[in-house]
C-alpha cells in the first residue's frame, strides 16, 4: 500500500498530516510512505527527516505521478474539487473532513469513486482515543486561546505582592468546559490567573474544579448530548442562560469562548452589548469564530474593539503551533 503525503494548499495551514516520527512506524508496517518536498517545512519537518525515516521525497513536478500511483493520500485540509475528482476508484483520501461544509470535497470523492475518512468524526470513546485527533486539535487552541489573552491583556495575570502594595491576579472565565476549554483553565491557572467556568453538561462541573477553578452554577437544566459534546438548546433557554452569564462576564478581564456543537453552528452565548459591558481593556477569545461564533460580532482571524473592549477572532488556531499540532 502507497501513502502519500502532498503539501497542505490552503493559506494559513502550516500543519503536515504525518510527520517523520509516523512515517517511520508506517514503513515498519510495510507501507510506502512518499511526501511531497517541502509538506513539512512549516511544522519544521525537513526532506531529509523524511528521508530518513524511510519515505520517498517527491519533487511538486512529480506530484500528479505520485497521486495517481497513491492508494491513501493523507491531509490535514480536505483535498479540493479538481483533486478529489482526479482520485482513483477505491482510493481513501483521509483528512479533517467536515461533511456537512465541506460540499465541494464529498462532490469530488463521489465523482471519483473514492473514499473519504474524516478525523473530524472519531468516535469520543476509550477504544479510539489513540486516533482522536480532533481532541489533540483542540487541546493546542485552548492552551493558544489562554497564551493569546495574557498577552493581549494590559494588566499581569498572576498575584502580585510588593513592597509598594498588592496587585490581584486577573479574573478569567471561560466558556465551555470541553478539551478546550478544559486547556484554557489549566494554562490560565499556570499563568496565575483566577479561573472561573462555565457549560451546560452537568459532568463538567467536577471536570472544572480537579482543574482548580470555580464552576459558575446557573438556575437552568442541563444539556448533554452524545459523546460528551452539549447539544443545541431552544432560544429561550439560549435568551435565560445570556442573562444569568451577564454578570459573570461584566466582572471578567478576559472571557475564553470554546463552545461548539457538531455538523452545526457554534451557538451564540455573549451578545456585543454584555462584551461591553465589561471593564475597559478586558480581552475576550472567541474560539468558534470560525463556525459563526460564541460572541456577536467576532470575526475568524481579527481584532475588533467592542468600545474598550478587544475581541479576538480565532482562526487556524492550531495551525499556528504546527509542531505539536501536525
Amino acid at each position: 500500500m502507497r501513502l502519500l503525503v502532498p503539501a497542505e494548499t490552503r493559506a494559513g495551514e502550516n500543519r503536515v498530516a504525518v510527520v517523520p516520527s509516523t512515517v517511520a512506524k508506517f514503513t515498519q508496517l510495510g507501507l510506502d510512505v512518499v511526501v511531497q518536498s517541502g509538506a513539512g517545512s512549516k511544522a519544521y519537518a525537513t526532506d531529509a527527516q523524511y528521508q530518513a525515516a524511510g519515505a520517498l521525497v517527491v519533487p511538486s513536478s512529480g506530484l500528479d505521478d505520485a497521486l495517481a500511483a497513491a492508494d491513501v493520500v493523507a491531509t490535514v485540509r480536505p483535498l479540493d474539487y479538481p483533486t478529489a475528482s482526479r482520485l482513483r476508484p477505491g482510493m481513501v483520501a483521509m483528512s479533517f473532513l467536515q461533511p456537512a461544509t465541506d460540499l465541494d470535497t464529498i462532490r469530488g470523492l463521489q465523482a471519483a469513486g473514492a473514499t473519504g475518512l474524516s478525523f473530524d468524526l472519531v468516535p469520543r470513546i476509550s477504544r479510539a482515543q489513540s486516533m482522536d485527533a480532533l481532541t489533540s486539535q483542540a487541546l493546542v487552541a485552548g492552551y493558544r486561546a489562554a497564551v493569546v489573552a495574557a498577552d493581549r491583556l494590559p494588566k499581569f495575570f498572576p498575584l502580585f505582592m510588593t513592597a509598594a502594595g498588592t496587585i490581584q491576579p486577573a479574573k478569567v472565565l471561560v466558556l465551555g468546559a470541553g478539551v478546550a476549554g478544559l486547556q484554557a483553565i489549566a494554562t490560565a491557572k499556570r499563568l496565575g490567573a483566577k479561573v472561573s467556568a462555565y457549560d451546560v453538561r452537568a459532568a463538567s462541573a467536577d471536570e472544572v474544579r480537579s482543574m482548580g477553578a470555580t464552576f459558575v452554577h446557573l438556575e437552568l437544566d442541563t444539556v448533554e448530548g452524545a459523546g460528551g459534546y452539549a447539544r443545541e438548546m431552544t432560544e429561550d433557554r439560549a435568551a435565560r442562560q445570556r442573562d444569568l452569564l451577564a454578570p459573570y462576564i461584566a466582572d471578567a478581564d478576559v472571557l475564553i469562548t470554546t463552545a461548539a456543537i457538531p455538523g452545526r453552528q457554534a451557538p451564540l452565548l455573549v451578545t456585543r452589548e454584555m462584551v461591553e459591558q465589561m471593564r475597559p481593556g478586558s480581552v475576550v477569545v472567541d474560539l468558534a469564530s470560525e463556525t459563526g461564533g460564541n460572541v456577536e460580532g467576532s470575526v475568524a482571524g481579527s481584532e475588533i474593539a467592542f468600545g474598550e473592549v478587544l475581541v479576538w477572532g480565532a482562526q487556524d488556531v492550531a495551525s499556528q503551533m504546527p509542531i505539536h499540532a501536525s
